[in-house]
């Protein structure tokens, strides 16, 4: 067994940089692969896609506006945290725009379903140059980065997307101007804020690996940890409605994630030390 892992270890040793790109670029074309049978599959389900799941937020009984109606009911607040109907509707503008966002559409849910896979890839391409302690440590990669990417995903979605969607949806300057929202910018709304979540999501593994090089440790992490809630705060109001219980929302989510990252780079550093 221990012959066979040092003559692994040599013979990648041995591996010429042109080598390295050949294994990448296979590793690359079963990750694009991936990524166009699952988009094909999503273009195939064009009505659960966008009826079921893009254009949900679009009306009052969209998951999220329910549960806020049940709070508001349940705190004795009446119908204060209830949504009305959305008084915008959507409209396409262009002669392939339906198509062209069906298209866009598609590609997007193939890469979040294939986030997972391609995390995989991804180690497997990095596994051959870790050393067998290293390889125990990264061994999580793919679960915990595909759980971590799932969670922001499904935060963005239930709650910035409808919250950001009734705001500006609903939002008027004057009873003379009726809100005609086009497709792909309500399209890109949505997808924006659920990518950009799910990615966010990911800085306790990008922390793990910046701490494993030495570029990121705990003290660091806590001296700028003021630093790091006025950037929250701010990419909160970046994303999410100008009111402060959708700020609130967004906002302590990520901060959690910074604290358990700060935890994680000590962990590190711990086991570094010892080692």
């Amino acid at each position: 067994m221990a012959l066979d892992q040092s003559f692994d270890e040599e013979e990648e040793g041995k591996m010429s940089f042109l080598d390295h790109l050949e294994i990448l670029r296979w590793h690359l074309i079963r990750i694009v692969i991936a990524l166009l049978l699952l988009a094909i599959t999503a273009f195939s389900f064009k009505s659960i896609v966008f009826d079921v799941i893009v254009l949900a937020p679009a009306y009052n009984s969209f998951l999220t506006y329910q549960l806020f109606c049940q709070l508001s009911e349940s705190l004795g607040l009446a119908k204060a945290l209830c949504f009305d109907d959305l008084s915008f509707e959507l409209v396409n503008l262009t002669m392939a725009g339906q198509f062209s966002m069906h298209l866009i559409v598609s590609i997007i849910a193939g890469l979040i379903l294939a986030f997972p896979y391609i995390l995989f890839e991804v180690w497997r391409f990095i596994k051959p140059a870790l050393k067998m302690g290293e390889k125990n440590y990264a061994r999580g990669l793919v679960f915990w980065g595909s759980l971590l990417f799932i969670s922001g995903v499904l935060f963005g979605y239930y709650v910035i997307t409808p919250l950001s969607v009734q705001f500006l949806g609903s939002y008027s300057v004057s009873a003379l101007i009726v809100n005609q929202i086009s497709l792909s910018s309500y399209i890109s709304t949505v997808t924006t804020i659920t990518l950009s979540t799910g990615l966010i999501f990911q800085l306790p593994i990008l922390v793990y690996f910046l701490s494993k090089i030495g570029i990121v440790t705990p003290k660091l992490m806590k001296t700028y940890r003021r630093h790091a809630i006025i950037a929250v705060l701010l990419l909160s109001g970046l994303i999410t409605p100008p009111d402060l219980t959708s700020q609130v929302l967004v906002s302590l989510p990520l901060l959690f994630l910074y604290e358990i990252s700060i935890f994680i780079s000590r962990v590190v550093e711990k086991k570094a030390e010892k080692s």
